[in-house]
C-alpha cells in the first residue's frame, strides 16, 4: 500500500517537474519477477524506471548512509529499500535480493556499474540473476542528469530492451561472467543508439581521482 502511494506522489511529482516522458518497448517486459539493469545517469533515473514498468513493484538497493536519517530509513523501507555497504557489500548483498525475487512478488532495479559515477560493470547482478533464476532486462534513460536541468523539461526517454537469460547450471567463472556483463554492455549500447545514434553519456559531477 504505501509503495502505491509512494509511486503515485513520484509520479505527480515527475509529471509537474517535467511531463516530457517517453517509454519505448514495454511490450518486451517479462511476467513474473525480473531484474532491470541499467547505466546509473542520474539519481532519480530509477525512479522512471520503477514508474515505465508499473503497475510491476521494485526492490532495491540503497547506500547505507541514506538509512541513517530516520525518516527516510522509514520512507526507503516501506518503498522495498535494503541497505549496501558499498565498501564491503558482503553476502547479504546478494542474499538479500535473491531471496526477494524468489519468495515475493517483487522484482528488482540493479544498477551493475554501482555508482552513477563510474561506467565500469561488475559481476553482482548475473550472480543474482543466475541464483534467482530470473532474467536481466536492460533498459536505458536519456534525459536530464541532474534536477536542476530535469526541471527545464527537456526530453526523457526511458527504452526497455530484450531479457538477458543466465543458465542455473552455468559455471560462474570469469570468462563466463564477462561474457553476461559484454552482452548486457551491448544491449545498453544499442538501445542509446535506438533512441539517438549521436547519443554520450558525460558525467555532470565527475569524481576527482
Amino acid at each position: 500500500m504505501f509503495y502505491s502511494f509512494i509511486r503515485a506522489v513520484v509520479w505527480l511529482v515527475t509529471t509537474l517537474v517535467n511531463g516530457n516522458v517517453r517509454y519505448e518497448n514495454k511490450d518486451k517486459l517479462p511476467k513474473g519477477n525480473y531484474i532491470l539493469v541499467a547505466p546509473h545517469r542520474a539519481w532519480f533515473d530509477m525512479l522512471y524506471f520503477a514508474l515505465g514498468a508499473s503497475p510491476k513493484k521494485f526492490c532495491f538497493m540503497a547506500k547505507k548512509e541514506l538509512f541513517e536519517n530516520p525518516i527516510l530509513r522509514f520512507i526507503l523501507t516501506h518503498c522495498n529499500a535494503f541497505p549496501v555497504d558499498r565498501q564491503n557489500p558482503g553476502a547479504s548483498a546478494i542474499k538479500k535480493p535473491v531471496k526477494y525475487l524468489k519468495d515475493s512478488d517483487l522484482s528488482l532495479i540493479m544498477f551493475p556499474s554501482g555508482t552513477r559515477h563510474s561506467q565500469t560493470m561488475r559481476g553482482g547482478a548475473v550472480l543474482v540473476a543466475k541464483l534467482s533464476g530470473k532474467p536481466l532486462v536492460p533498459v536505458v534513460y536519456q534525459g536530464p542528469s541532474t534536477f536542476k536541468r530535469l526541471c527545464t523539461r527537456k526530453k526523457v526517454t526511458v527504452r526497455f530492451g530484450d531479457s538477458i537469460y543466465v543458465d542455473r547450471k552455468m559455471k560462474l567463472s570469469d570468462e563466463n561472467q564477462q561474457k553476461i556483463i559484454a552482452e548486457m554492455t551491448a544491449a545498453f549500447d544499442k538501445l542509446d543508439k535506438e533512441i539517438d545514434p549521436n547519443y554520450h553519456y558525460v558525467d555532470p559531477h565527475p569524481q576527482k581521482k
